[in-house]
C-alpha cells in the first residue's frame, strides 16, 4: 500500500469512511458514489486494508455484478493488500472454513445465504457491495444479500449510478420522498463525473448524434418516411395496417440489419455501417496519440452483434473480438482483448458495468436497454484514463433519439464548458514501439524505424449517382446530392418476419401481443434479481417477446 499513488478524492474518501466506521455508533453502512472509472476498486481495497491493519475486521467479502468483474476485484485487491481473495460460486460449500477473503457475483449470493451468514456470525466481516443498484428491496438479489450479510460488521457500498431505472429502493439505504438517497453527509462520499473530468481522473466525452432518414418501401404502395427527429409519416391508406406503427419506429429500424440481395452479405451502406464508419474514423484519430486505443460496440441482440462484427471486419480489415452469451468463452475473450492492441470488441451487454478495459476510447452505442443507468454505465467503459500523459477523449456514436439525447445533455451539463468540445485532429502521432513523436505524414518512425499502419479510408457511396466520397463529405463531389441522409429498407424487413436472432417467424398478431405483454412483464423481470432471466429477456427482440411467452405457456418447443 505504501507504493500506491492515491488520487486526492480517494484519500479523502478513505479518511471519511474510516472515521464513519470507527467513530460512528449508528449506521454501519458507508456509501462511495463516484463516477465509473474514477478508481473505486482501489479506494475500497485500501479501506479494507486499513480496517484489517487496525484490527477492526478479520475478513473481507466482495460482491460484484459479473464473473469478469469478480476476477478484476481479486487481482486488484491482492495488489493493494497482498492478501489472496478466493472467487466463490453458487456451488461452493463450507466457505466459512476457507480462511481467506472472498468474492462472488450478486447472483451466486442467492444460493449462499446460509454460508455467508456463518461467515458473518463467526468472524468480523467487511462486505463491499460493488454496483449496489442491483440490490433492490424485495427482489432476489437484494433479499439474498440482506439475509446473507445482516450480521456483517461493516458494509461499504460502491456505486457510480445509485438510482435504479425502475425506481425501486435498494437495501440498507434510506430514501427521501423524492426517491433520492437520504444518507447523512458524514456517511457518504460523492465524486460526480464532471468533477472526475475536471480533476483528470476520467476523460471528457463527446457525443456524435447519428441521424438516419429511412424510407420504408412497400410493394405497390407509397414509401414511409422515418426520421429520428420526427414521427413516421404514414400514408392514410396504410394507417389501418396492424402493427405498422411499431414496425416503422425509428429506433427499431436502427436496430434492424440490412443485407444485400443474397440476404447474407451485410450492406456496407446501411445505417449501422455508417455509424461504424464514424467510429472507425474517430478510433484511427485516437490511435495516433494512444496507439493501443480500442473501440466498443454495444449491440441490441446477438444477430446484430454478429452483423456489426462482420461490417467492422469488412470496413477496417481486422476481425473484431465478439462476445455474447451464446459463446462459452466470452469472459476469456474479454480478458484477451484487454491485453492486446486489437481495435474493436463487439458485445451484447457483456462489456458493461464494472468491466475495466482502460484503453477503450470509442463507443458505438446501439443497445437493447435504453435506461439512463445503462447509458451512464456504458459511457463509463470509455472514459477511463491511461495516466497523466493521456490527452485523449471518449467519443460516443449513438442514434438521434430523444431519450438518448436527454441522457447525453445531462452528462454534458456535468462537465464544464471548456470540456464540451469536439475532438481535434492530433498534430503528431506517437510511435507504439519507442513512444517517439512523429509527423502525421511519416510512414516510418524517425527514431526506431517502426512502420506505421495505413488505416483504410472510410467512404460513403452516393445513392443517386453511386460515386464514392470521403466520409467527411456532406454532399457528393460528383452530382452534389446530399449524403448521410436516407436509407432504404423494405417493409418486410421492418416487420422482421423470421426474427433471425432467435429463429422465430412472427405474425402481426405476435407483434401486437408483444406490445401488450412488455409493459406488464418488463418491470417484474428487471426487478427479479436473476441475472439469467434478465440476460435471457434482454436478448429477445422486442417484437418477439409475446411469441416467446406464448411458446412457454403452450410448450411449443
Amino acid at each position: 500500500m505504501s507504493n500506491l499513488n492515491l488520487r486526492k478524492w480517494q484519500s479523502l474518501a478513505i479518511k471519511k469512511c474510516l472515521s464513519w466506521f470507527i467513530n460512528n455508533n449508528g449506521s454501519k453502512h458507508f456509501i462511495i458514489n463516484a463516477a465509473p472509472g474514477a478508481g473505486k476498486t482501489i479506494c475500497a481495497s485500501v479501506i479494507a486494508n486499513e480496517l484489517l491493519a487496525k484490527k477492526e475486521i478479520d475478513r473481507v467479502v466482495v460482491i460484484a455484478p459479473r464473473t469478469e468483474v469478480v476476477r478484476q476485484w481479486a487481482s486488484e485487491y491482492q495488489t493493494v493488500t497482498g492478501r489472496h481473495m478466493s472467487k466463490i460460486t453458487g456451488a461452493d460449500q463450507g466457505i466459512e472454513s476457507y480462511g481467506v477473503d472472498l468474492c462472488s457475483t450478486w447472483s451466486a449470493i442467492t444460493n449462499l445465504q446460509v454460508e455467508f451468514q456463518k461467515v458473518c456470525n463467526s468472524i468480523r466481516t467487511l462486505v463491499i457491495c460493488d454496483e449496489h443498484h442491483h440490490a433492490a428491496v424485495k427482489a432476489a438479489w437484494g433479499d439474498g444479500a440482506d439475509s446473507a450479510f445482516d450480521n456483517a460488521k461493516y458494509s461499504l457500498i460502491l456505486t457510480g449510478t445509485p438510482m435504479r431505472s425502475d425506481g425501486n429502493e435498494t437495501i440498507w439505504l434510506a430514501f427521501d420522498d423524492k426517491g433520492k438517497i437520504n444518507q447523512p453527509d458524514d456517511g457518504m462520499f460523492t465524486l460526480s463525473y464532471g468533477e472526475a473530468v475536471e480533476l483528470g481522473y476520467c476523460r471528457p466525452v463527446t457525443f456524435h448524434r447519428h441521424e438516419g432518414k429511412f424510407t420504408v418501401r412497400c410493394d405497390g404502395g407509397p414509401g414511409i418516411k422515418v426520421s429520428g427527429n420526427s414521427t413516421p409519416d404514414i400514408p392514410n391508406q396504410l394507417k389501418n395496417v396492424r402493427g405498422l406503427k411499431q414496425a416503422v419506429d425509428f429506433y427499431k429500424l436502427a436496430c434492424t440489419p440490412k443485407y444485400m440481395e443474397d440476404e447474407v452479405t451485410p450492406d456496407l451502406n446501411s445505417y449501422q455501417a455508417t455509424m461504424l464508419k464514424y467510429g472507425i474514423e474517430k478510433l484511427n484519430d485516437q490511435r495516433l496519440t494512444l496507439p493501443n486505443a480500442g473501440g466498443l460496440v454495444i449491440a441490441p441482440n446477438i444477430e446484430m452483434a454478429e452483423y456489426m462484427s462482420d461490417i467492422l471486419e469488412k470496413l477496417d480489415g481486422e476481425k473484431p473480438t465478439l462476445v455474447h452469451s451464446n459463446l462459452s468463452n466470452s469472459e476469456q475473450r474479454i480478458a484477451a482483448f484487454r491485453n492486446t492492441t486489437k481495435k474493436w470488441i463487439v458485445s451484447v451487454a457483456m462489456v458493461s458495468e464494472g468491466v475495466d478495459i482502460k484503453r477503450l476510447r470509442i463507443l458505438v452505442y446501439l443497445p437493447n436497454a435504453r435506461t439512463e443507468l445503462a447509458f451512464r454505465q456504458s459511457i463509463g467503459r470509455v472514459v477511463r484514463t491511461m495516466g497523466n500523459h493521456d490527452m485523449s477523449r471518449a467519443y460516443v456514436v449513438m442514434p438521434i433519439l430523444d431519450t438518448l439525447e436527454k441522457y447525453a445533455h445531462r452528462v454534458e451539463r456535468e462537465m464544464k464548458s471548456h470540456f464540451i468540445k469536439g475532438n481535434k485532429k492530433p498534430s503528431v502521432k506517437i510511435c507504439p514501439i519507442c513512444e517517439n513523436n512523429c509527423q502525421l505524414s511519416d510512414k516510418n518512425c524517425s527514431s526506431c524505424g517502426h512502420e506505421f499502419p495505413c488505416p483504410k479510408p472510410q467512404i460513403i457511396e452516393c445513392q443517386k449517382c453511386h460515386a464514392v466520397n470521403p466520409l467527411s463529405n456532406k454532399t457528393c463531389h460528383s452530382c452534389g446530392e446530399n449524403l448521410h441522409t436516407e436509407f432504404q429498407i423494405h417493409l418486410r424487413d421492418a416487420y422482421r418476419d423470421g426474427a433471425i436472432s432467435i429463429g422465430m417467424r412472427l405474425s402481426e398478431e405476435d407483434i401486437k401481443l408483444s406490445k401488450k405483454l412488455n409493459p406488464s412483464l418488463e418491470k417484474d423481470i428487471l426487478s427479479s434479481g436473476s441475472d439469467v432471466l434478465i440476460s435471457m429477456w434482454s436478448r429477445i427482440p422486442e417484437e418477439a417477446k409475446g411469441k416467446f411467452i406464448n411458446m412457454i405457456k403452450h410448450k411449443e418447443y
